[in-house]
């Protein structure tokens, strides 16, 4: 059995555990391939752990009634949802009626405050380095709240820098943005790095480049 199928056994079945009996039951049927390979490809490489996240997370709906988001990302309370979207439920296939349910449930995620990332199939088979750092640059939207309290405003934007890039930036990159010199750029980066926040994706001297540490 490898590293992910162990972890990924443990995971589940701690989830069905704790779950309600509409969830459990839900679990107990297994997840979908896409969510599957979702988490074999992209996730557990990228993240290494299931920490926070949530299979077939509950919901309710206008109505009263229930839905559930694929994979729910909860650190600290926070509300992040990954939805593994296939081509033909979600747009081959698409009729009217469908259409306008999935657009109900965006406007009920994004109004109880979720942060939804819809996740194409495809992209997870064609482009996995790309889904692998948007996957990356998702959790660092929930970092803030993790930040150590003595964190500079300088050093705190250069977090929420490295969250919204989807690919690793140079020191240059970073001190156009912060309009500071290079070296004081480099000094920044050199400290988030043994804060163990950033880490260097690229061990050259003199090109070094950075990203969020996962």
């Amino acid at each position: 059995m490898s590293s992910f199928e162990q972890k990924y056994e443990e995971w589940m079945q701690n989830n069905i555990t704790t779950a309600n009996f509409r969830r459990r039951e839900l679990l107990e049927k297994g997840l979908g391939h896409g969510s599957v390979e979702f988490l074999r490809t992209i996730w557990f490489p990228t993240v290494k752990n299931f920490d926070n996240l949530y299979p077939e997370w509950e919901v309710r709906d206008f109505h009263n009634g229930f839905r559930y988001v694929d994979l729910a990302y909860m650190p600290g309370g926070m509300k992040g949802g990954i939805e593994i979207q296939g081509f033909g439920p979600h747009a081959r296939d698409l009729d009217v009626k469908r259409f306008k349910d999935l657009c109900w449930r965006q406007c009920l995620l994004a109004l109880d405050d979720w942060l939804l990332l819809p996740i194409a199939y495809l992209s997870i088979k064609d482009e996995p380095q790309q889904c692998q750092q948007l996957i990356l640059s998702f959790i660092g939207r929930f970092i803030s709240s993790d930040l150590p309290c003595q964190m500079t405003a300088l050093e705190a934007e250069t977090l929420r820098f490295s969250r919204r890039l989807l690919h690793p930036f140079t020191p240059l990159e970073l001190a156009e943005h912060l309009r500071i010199t290079e070296r004081y750029a480099r000094q920044l980066l050199h400290k988030l790095v043994d804060l163990d926040l950033i880490e260097v994706t690229n061990g050259k001297i003199r090109y070094r480049v950075y990203r969020l540490r996962n």
